[in-house]
């Protein structure tokens, strides 16, 4: 891997927005997050193919989550804590409606929806779902928590049909 990379990324690239933004704020609209999203995703399947594409944007969506996870969510005191906050700051800072529809403690298995979406709610109909950032994003958040790995795979999208996304989270 290149040692000398110019994006790293750490969470001060997000920058001082009342610094830098006083009169527009940290507040902008969904279509030009999906602009930015789909434009990306188009460029790299033409560089690349569908599943390097999508490899990027799960390992792009787990460096978010896990920077998320401890930039915002802090250190959760367990579960219900974790949930709580979770859902809080995604209704908050606008990502969607969490719900997690069953947990195995035990196991460490469950079943999360997430409405209005960010990602998808509202697009077009597909053959296939949309959400590997989301995957991604999951598993940073769930890994730093329970500190292992877990996959994730969304198994019902808004453009498959569903009108709610939902991710199954397994342990490695």
């Amino acid at each position: 891997m290149k040692e000398d990379r110019a994006y790293e990324f750490s969470w001060k690239l997000l920058g001082d927005l009342e610094l830098g933004r006083p009169n527009l704020g940290n507040q902008t609209r969904v279509e030009l997050y999906r602009l930015m999203q789909c434009t990306l995703r188009d460029v790299l399947e033409k560089h690349y193919d569908t599943e390097t594409a999508d490899k990027i944007f799960y390992e792009a969506g787990l460096l978010a989550g896990k920077a998320f996870y401890e930039n915002l969510l802090g250190k959760p005191a367990d579960v219900a804590e974790f949930i709580k906050k979770l859902q809080a700051l995604s209704e908050e800072l606008k990502i969607g409606i969490i719900r997690f529809e069953e947990a195995d403690l035990e196991q460490q298995k469950f079943v999360l929806t997430v409405s209005e979406d960010l990602d998808c709610s509202g697009l077009p109909e597909l053959d296939y779902e949309l959400c590997v950032y989301d995957e991604g994003f999951i598993a940073g958040l769930m890994e730093c928590f329970f500190g292992r790995k877990f996959s994730v795979k969304e198994v019902d999208c808004w453009c498959t049909g569903d009108r709610t996304c939902r991710f199954r989270v397994l342990p490695i």
